[in-house]
């Protein structure tokens, strides 16, 4: 069996309203920024780019 030892759970917040709107898993090992992605926020009603928070 794998291990999932590498993998971790981050949470990620709309930039423009500060709104933590999604969990989603990273790989540790191959990831060390934060992971930055363009999701859509519900609040803002349209896509913005979410980074991941502490």
């Amino acid at each position: 069996m794998a291990k999932k030892d590498n993998r971790v759970m981050v949470t990620m917040a709309c930039t423009e309203c500060k709104r933590r709107n999604y969990n989603t898993f990273k790989n540790k090992q191959n990831t060390n920024e934060r992971l930055e992605l363009s999701k859509y926020c519900r609040w803002c009603r349209c896509h913005r780019a979410h980074r991941e928070t502490r």
